[in-house]
């Protein structure tokens, strides 16, 4: 008997063990990325004294996302190596209230980034978008303010839930099942609630980029008709790839989101190891992309990294 199940479990453990090797290795890389873009913008602002709109949500992104592959990859490896954590009071809650803070965080503030571009760069003859424009620069705290009202909201509600069914401390290995089953019952409203707050992030997205996909050709009709060249052209297509490719991403994460918070209430952990091999590099690749959109962030990065490289040759 001893000897048939060994293979599977051995089998089991390498696949746990690589998955979590090749998290860590994301996660650390996404850290490193986004403290890059905090380290660039503190020191602006430093100079400076002040930060634009742009700065600020980078700011706050690059926050957010820092702090969240943190929390991600530590409940992550505990979910995957150590399963008894989860009913062990009150680690579970902790670390379960600050993943989902900073998840919801991050998503929406990358939503308030999407949307600032589109503001910011489309053109409309619309009063009402007209308003929006000379406004948003205001409008911008107000908005990450939400996001973090939002999350905070979230976590808030997530303690409360969590911590009802491990009133009792049973933290006995005979008790863990009754534990989960109490867990799982009271998860399904906050499922339901973090799913509206992706939903809309998610519909704010695909509406900021079907604006500037109708702006952007807009505008290439009306040169092509009057045989002009503008140098903003550039720009436009610029933003659009940027734009572009953070919408087909972010619309990866978002389904995978979902299917993460389904299979989640479901208890089948084995689906979401593939789904977080994508959620953890989206963090770092977007905010990559970021880097190299920004003239400011990449030329920074341009000038490390050759030091980087000297140093290395010389140790």
């Amino acid at each position: 008997m001893e000897a048939c199940h060994s293979p599977e479990q051995f089998h089991i453990t390498s696949y746990a063990a690589t998955t979590v090797a090749i998290v860590t290795l994301e996660t650390f890389a996404g850290m490193w990325i986004n403290a890059f873009i905090v380290s660039v913008i503190c020191m602006a602002w430093v100079k400076k004294k002040t930060l634009n709109s742009n700065e600020k949500i980078l700011l706050v992104l690059g926050s957010s996302r820092f702090w969240y592959l943190c929390i991600a990859w530590l409940y992550f490896f505990l979910s995957t190596m150590h399963h008894n954590y989860k009913y062990v009071h009150p680690i579970f809650q902790l670390l379960a209230v600050a993943h989902r803070f900073f998840n919801c965080s991050e998503v929406s503030v990358s939503a308030c980034l999407c949307v600032f571009y589109c503001i910011k760069i489309a053109n409309f003859r619309n009063s009402f978008f007209n308003y929006l424009k000379v406004k948003i620069d205001r409008m911008v705290p107000w908005l990450l303010l939400g996001s973090a009202f939002f999350s905070l909201v979230i976590g808030i509600l997530l303690f409360e839930i969590i911590d009802k069914p491990q009133c009792n401390n049973s933290t006995g290995l005979e008790n863990l099942w009754k534990v989960k089953i109490k867990i799982d019952e009271h998860f399904l409203p906050i499922y339901f609630i973090t799913g509206f707050g992706y939903a809309a992030s998610f519909m704010a997205v695909i509406f900021s980029v079907l604006l500037l996909l109708f702006s952007l050709w807009r505008h290439k009709c009306n040169m092509q008709t009057n045989s002009m060249k503008d140098l903003s052209m550039d720009a436009h297509i610029k933003a659009m790839k940027s734009i572009l490719s953070f919408f087909i991403m972010y619309s990866i994460n978002f389904i995978s989101l979902i299917v993460t918070l389904i299979y989640s209430a479901q208890g089948k952990s084995v689906m979401m190891f593939l789904i977080y091999v994508f959620q953890y590099a989206f963090p770092g690749v977007h905010s990559l992309i970021l880097i190299f959109s920004n003239p400011k962030l990449k030329n920074t990065l341009l000038r490390i990294l050759p030091c980087v490289k000297c140093k290395v040759c010389m140790r």
